[in-house]
């Protein structure tokens, strides 16, 4: 039972923190996805077309592809046939990438730079941004394209 917060037994409750993204990085996620999709195609597609399959809103995919394309993950064709393709193979590009690219460091905490800050709490914040980097740089998009291609040989019944 809970009394202002606080537990009959006076246990203070477990606390959720959230480490949130924004949509930017889950629309950037989505386009290079997208991408992956058509690679095999070798064709540049447009920013209307993949916007409409993504439910993207055109002109901030636009700004979105701006930027991953700086980090050399998706580049630009231009002329009749132009739009966007992939840079390198979805096996060369990893979920960190395109996180970093659109959000740059992906953890960073006060605590990880305060000198105020015991040595060894420094230490620990810094191996969760190792851990967090490490698991985002372990997903390639390769591996997400497989995941795509499997679920639809699924079979229900």
């Amino acid at each position: 039972m809970y009394l202002c917060g606080r537990r009959v037994d006076g246990a203070v409750p477990r606390r959720h923190f959230i480490v949130k993204l924004s949509v930017k990085s889950d629309y950037a996620a989505r386009a290079v996805l997208w991408l992956c999709q058509h690679y095999q195609e070798g064709v540049a597609r447009t920013v209307e077309e993949m916007a409409s399959d993504q439910g993207i809103p055109p002109n901030y995919l636009v700004q979105i592809l701006i930027e991953l394309k700086s980090a050399q993950i998706v580049k630009s064709q231009r002329g009749k046939d132009g739009g966007y393709l992939l840079a390198r193979p979805p096996a060369d590009i990893t979920f960190g990438d395109v996180l970093r690219c659109i959000h740059g460091e992906l953890f960073d905490s006060p605590g990880l730079s305060n000198p105020q800050n015991p040595p060894e709490l420094r230490h620990a914040w810094s191996q969760l941004r190792e851990a967090v980097n490490e698991a985002a740089n372990a997903i390639t998009f390769q591996q997400l394209l497989e995941a795509t291609v499997e679920k639809g040989k699924m079979y229900y019944i």
